[in-house]
């Protein structure tokens, strides 16, 4: 995918306030369709994660996440003062959501320093079109400037192959240790 960054935005405070955006740069897939790459969601984007929380059709989903807890039965509000800071990939022609990552601070088992987690989800009919290994590139780079120095980590389902494979080309590796593959969590870490 590629991605050209808006050269306007210099320094962001995150996260923004909710359903706040701010487009942080526009990109086209290798098969033309073209995005806004946002920090922070409007609140239809808001909206959106909810119904693909709660869409039954989408197995992928309903299995290698938790967002029908989190976003289906609880509320975005409620998630979103967690202090977590939201990153969308936006369909240029139809205004849909295509991608939804996140980052935001939370300790991770025992290890010490600052931690903090990276979530990251894309949706039919985007996914599997290679947008996300450079779309979470670039949401990390700009977390990590309001955030220099912390440790991330990710929960992955241990038989989402994709993901993990995602997660490795991203510098994420397996943290056994922290790891339960009997409850089905993975921990990559970075």
């Amino acid at each position: 995918m590629e991605i050209i960054e808006n050269r306007k935005i210099t320094r962001l405070s995150l996260p923004l306030p909710i359903y706040n955006s701010v487009t942080l740069a526009t990109a086209r897939s290798n098969d033309g369709d073209e995005f806004e790459i946002t920090a922070g969601l409007e609140k239809n984007s808001a909206e959106e994660i909810k119904r693909h929380a709660l869409d039954e059709t989408d197995g992928e989903l309903q299995k290698n996440t938790g967002d029908r807890k989190r976003f289906g039965e609880g509320s975005y509000e409620e998630w979103y003062a967690k202090n977590r800071t939201p990153f969308g990939l936006i369909h240029k022609k139809t205004g849909s959501l295509a991608a939804f990552a996140w980052l935001g601070p939370k300790r991770l088992g025992q290890e010490s320093g600052e931690c903090h987690t990276l979530g990251y989800r894309s949706y039919k009919p985007f996914r599997g079109k290679g947008l996300m290994k450079d779309f979470l590139r670039l949401a990390v780079k700009i977390y990590s400037a309001s955030h220099p120095g912390v440790r991330y980590w990710v929960q992955i389902n241990p038989e989402n192959g994709a993901s993990i494979a995602l997660a490795s080309s991203l510098g994420f590796a397996i943290s056994e240790e922290n790891s339960d593959r009997q409850t089905g969590s993975l921990i990559m870490t970075k």
